[in-house]
């Protein structure tokens, strides 16, 4: 901790597990895992662009997060095209593109940063962007908890309750963009999707209460980025891909042992009950 490059890595990556946490938690409630995965990679164009133009990537990656949410809701409401394929469609035409324009901006290494994360050579405008971007992510949601929570659980009602269900879709991919973009440095574009999943699904395993859940998958990210951190300096490992793999298996772990859903403990309970029925 004597080392400042440390201590910005370990602020950003604590905030990264935090927000991911909490948007994953709506992301897998919603079925949107695959929209997670597709507004990751669709970003890449916007990070090239700014590049280009010598801007934050911040800006341009967040423009195309959110063209990319528009774009799939207008293919998958105008057409008979189901939203699973509306998103392979988007995400693949502006990942490709990403691709073209990386080879037109010859910055190599700042975008191989930006597919695989390098929270070790973070600066402090992105740090600062970070953090900002997590108090957005948080003050949105406690704002709008009941909203968000009645039309997560049960979009028929939110609509008869009169709460513009549109609206907060759009919202929560907006959310989720912001998300995704501030998750770039610390765990790369192709691993984003891993660390919006795997926290909320841990949590998912050890609750049915919403509110404790959000609080659980914060906590597995955050715990996720701080282990993996480390791990990932004391050996001179790739960061990212090291902070997932601690989430994974902080999610095995649970799988196996949650008190209600593990595996184990399933296990048993049903051999019990065998052995009931057969005495």
């Amino acid at each position: 901790m004597t080392y400042q490059f440390l201590q910005k890595a370990l602020i950003t990556s604590i905030a990264v597990g935090i927000i991911c946490g909490i948007i994953g938690s709506f992301i897998i409630l919603r079925g949107m895992a695959l929209m997670g995965d597709a507004i990751s990679h669709a970003v890449l164009p916007g990070v090239a662009i700014s590049y280009m133009l010598g801007i934050n990537y911040f800006y341009g990656a967040v423009t195309f997060g959110i063209l990319t949410a528009i774009g799939i809701g207008v293919v998958s409401q105008n057409s008979r095209i189901k939203n699973d394929s509306s998103i392979g469609i988007v995400f693949t035409a502006f990942f490709s593109l990403g691709i073209i324009l990386i080879a037109q901006a010859q910055t190599a290494t700042d975008l191989t940063q930006i597919l695989f994360g390098n929270v070790l050579s973070i600066r402090n405008s992105d740090m600062i962007m970070t953090l900002i971007t997590s108090a957005i992510i948080i003050f949105a949601v406690t704002a709008f908890y009941k909203e968000l929570l009645v039309s997560t659980f049960d979009e028929t009602m939110a609509a008869a309750y009169g709460l513009p269900t549109k609206l907060i879709h759009y919202g929560i991919m907006v959310l989720l963009t912001l998300a995704t973009v501030a998750s770039l440095q610390t765990v790369g574009v192709v691993l984003v999707v891993a660390m919006l999943i795997t926290p909320a699904a841990t949590a998912y395993l050890l609750t049915n209460r919403f509110w404790i859940m959000l609080i659980l998958s914060s906590f597995f990210g955050a715990l996720s980025s701080v282990i993996g951190l480390y791990i990932s300096f004391k050996h001179n490992l790739s960061s990212g891909a090291v902070i997932v793999l601690t989430a994974t298996a902080l999610f095995i772990l649970v799988f196996i042992f949650s008190p209600k859903q593990g595996v184990l403990w399933r296990s048993l309970r049903s051999r019990k009950s065998r052995t009931a029925m057969e005495h």
